[in-house]
């Protein structure tokens, strides 16, 4: 495969880091970090000719921060580009001074995951600032990264995903039985051509508008910090609703119904508090999560195919029958018709 690089310059790439990576040390030399999960960034795609080509690509800066130290060469190796070729970062300036980032953009298509190095002056290094890793079969640890719309798994088993899918089922709206049915008629009811064009990267969905994939990505990334719950909390109830004789994978709704009231009361009988004392803050945690992945922008993982805006559509309308939420008008193109969209 062909390298494409994406013209960012230095400004974009400024305005991009400046805020996260320009922190002054502290007393013990340790730099402080703001939002790493940031890094690299990974953005929409845009070759000035039209949003179809476009859409499909991300375009994923890397940003290698050189402190205290003044590297001649710096350059990004992955599986990205062929056979690990390394791609040569530039230093960026800023009033033709050098502020000791160096930076490169590539174009990468979406739903895809990567692992990469830095090489400096002949030296591999993981991403000092990125906090994904992924330890390969070799014991070697790389960085890792993924793009819009990518629907592997990267923090939870399979178990894991499962169990998750009936706890959200029953958290967002479209457990209802008249919702459930619009949510599938929404795909079932287009001819793959309509389908195609509608839902650009929308798959036959199997969970709840792919709020699993959303919280799977968030999880791995952005609440990294939440990871931990996510695990210890569902080995509990996975242990839990064994222990009151009932598969966590078939149990009947009401189960889980009665699950979630005591969870709400934070006295759950057969909960490990010893392992997790809180099942209240979970519960807020994961319909959190649930609601926000059911409705965020599709290229986030959930809300797949825009369906949860297209249930908003049908469900509020005024009395003339005209709908309250007319996403289309001000989302951008493939989704939306917002003419301003730019990939």
């Amino acid at each position: 495969m062909k390298i494409q690089l994406a013209d960012r310059d230095d400004q974009y790439v400024l305005n991009h880091c400046t805020k996260y990576l320009a922190r002054d040390p502290d007393d013990l030399g340790h730099v402080e970090i703001c939002e790493a999960w940031r890094f690299p960034i990974v953005d929409s795609h845009w070759n000035r000719v039209s949003v179809e080509t476009s859409y499909p690509f991300n375009d994923v800066t890397f940003v290698y921060a050189s402190r205290g130290e003044s590297p001649q060469l710096v350059s990004v190796v992955g599986t990205f580009a062929p056979l690990h070729a390394p791609v040569p970062l530039r230093p960026v300036m800023f009033a033709a001074e050098p502020t000791g980032l160096f930076a490169v953009t590539v174009r990468i298509p979406k739903g895809e995951i990567h692992v990469y190095k830095y090489v400096v002056d002949g030296r591999h290094v993981i991403d000092p600032v990125n906090p994904q890793t992924r330890v390969l079969d070799n014991g070697v640890t790389w960085s890792l990264f993924f793009t819009d719309a990518c629907y592997t798994p990267l923090s939870l088993n399979r178990f894991e995903r499962e169990l998750l899918g009936r706890l959200v089922a029953h958290l967002l709206p479209f457990r209802l039985a008249e919702n459930q049915r619009f949510v599938r008629n929404l795909y079932e009811n287009l001819d793959r051509a309509r389908r195609t064009a509608e839902f650009p990267l929308a798959y036959q969905l199997d969970e709840e508008i792919g709020v699993v994939n959303y919280i799977d990505k968030l999880i791995a990334r952005e609440e990294r910090h939440n990871a931990d719950d996510y695990h210890t909390c569902l080995k509990i109830i996975g242990d839990l609703m064994r222990g009151r004789g009932q598969d966590p994978l078939t149990a009947p709704s009401d189960r889980y119904a009665e699950l979630y009231a005591q969870m709400e009361t934070e006295h759950v009988d057969g909960w490990d508090y010893a392992r997790y004392d809180n099942p209240r803050y979970f519960l807020l945690l994961l319909r959190r999560h649930a609601m926000t992945g059911a409705f965020v922008h599709p290229r986030r993982g959930g809300n797949s195919g825009a369906a949860g805006w297209a249930y908003l559509e049908e469900r509020f309308r005024d009395g003339n029958g005209q709908t309250l939420f007319d996403w289309r008008r001000a989302v951008e193109a493939p989704l939306g018709h917002n003419i301003d969209y730019r990939g």
